[in-house]
């Protein structure tokens, strides 16, 4: 799959020489640095390769701090934009072009992943919907200035953008065996960082049902084949939770009252003081919208997609209302 990657990137809408690719090979035995190293003369960009120990136990998060650390040094002390996708993956021609777009109006972009022969697994397609829906549910709650009309689900690292600055400034990825791109975007607005999800920056990727890290998408394909239920949290719990955010972003201006403080710290459960404190430590309304509001406390179980896409139409519609 990887000279289909390359194939992609050669065809970038870019003007020439501003593109540079770092490519970090995680423990592989398959011929990927043969491979690159004989096409690096045949390639409109500059290409860095660096290889990891052969073999070496899965973790998606140090392989992507290893070639995001590569970007880094290759950007120095300028403060350029960071790409990062997969191996498997192909971008569409604009995807820089989009995510400069993008970033003209947020610190991290999720873009759209949109898998190849999707038509071949339905359920998981039907997943995926769900979750878009519940997510643009999200934001008529809570509406954000920076986010996309065209906005989805999607936090994989196959399709992530940011500025420099911004990557350092939440800390970079974590070191996790699998999640660390949907951690990273949670990091982000936790530090008062605009993250936005974006449709228009997009690329392909496989279908594959072979991978070396447990809970990825080839996981996910790979139970569906054997007939396993899908099973997602309540979105009830969700609607909860984004209203009480809703209301944290309203009150941050005006948290230095009194009776600010108080509805919101008995809308959380909360002192006013602790709410007081939260905010001081928080650089604008995002992050303390992010930090201040836990996890719902009601409609905690899991529930099946079924019964998931049932409630989210009661909810859309307003036919069910949540008490944060």
């Amino acid at each position: 799959m990887l000279p289909q990657l390359l194939i992609g990137l050669a065809e970038l809408a870019i003007v020439p020489g501003q593109l540079q690719v770092c490519i970090y090979l995680d423990g592989c035995t398959d011929g990927s640095a043969d491979l690159l190293a004989k096409s690096a003369s045949t390639l409109p960009f500059r290409l860095t390769v660096r290889s990891g120990p052969e073999r070496q136990p899965a973790n998606a998060g140090a392989a992507r701090i290893n070639a995001m650390n590569m970007g880094l040094r290759a950007l120095g002390d300028a403060d350029g934009l960071l790409f990062t996708t997969d191996a498997d993956t192909v971008p569409q021609p604009d995807w820089v072009w989009a995510g400069r777009q993008a970033l003209s109006l947020a610190d991290v972009v999720a873009g759209m992943i949109v898998r190849a022969d999707a038509e071949a697994d339905p359920e998981q397609s039907r997943v995926e919907q769900y979750y878009d829906r519940l997510y643009r549910f999200r934001r008529s709650i809570d509406p954000v200035a920076w986010e996309a009309a065209n906005t989805h689900h999607f936090s994989g690292g196959a399709n992530l953008a940011m500025r420099a600055s911004a990557y350092r400034g939440i800390g970079g990825f974590r070191p996790l065996p699998c999640g660390e791109d949907a951690t990273l975007l949670d990091d982000a607005a936790r530090a008062g960082f605009r993250v936005r999800r974006d449709a228009n920056l997009r690329v392909e990727t496989s279908s594959r049902r072979s991978g070396r890290v447990a809970g990825g998408l080839a996981g996910s394909l790979r139970a569906i084949d054997a007939g396993r239920q899908n099973r997602v949290s309540d979105p009830r719990g969700g609607a909860w939770q984004w209203h009480a955010q809703a209301v944290a972003r309203r009150s941050f201006a005006m948290i230095d009252q009194m009776s600010v403080r108080v509805a919101v710290g008995e809308r959380l459960g909360l002192t006013a003081d602790h709410v007081l404190g939260v905010a001081r430590d928080c650089p604008n309304a995002e992050a303390f919208a992010m930090r201040i509001v836990p996890a719902a406390p009601v409609f905690c179980d899991a529930v099946t997609l079924s019964e998931a896409e049932d409630l989210l139409a009661m909810l859309d519609g307003g036919t069910c209302g949540i008490a944060a």
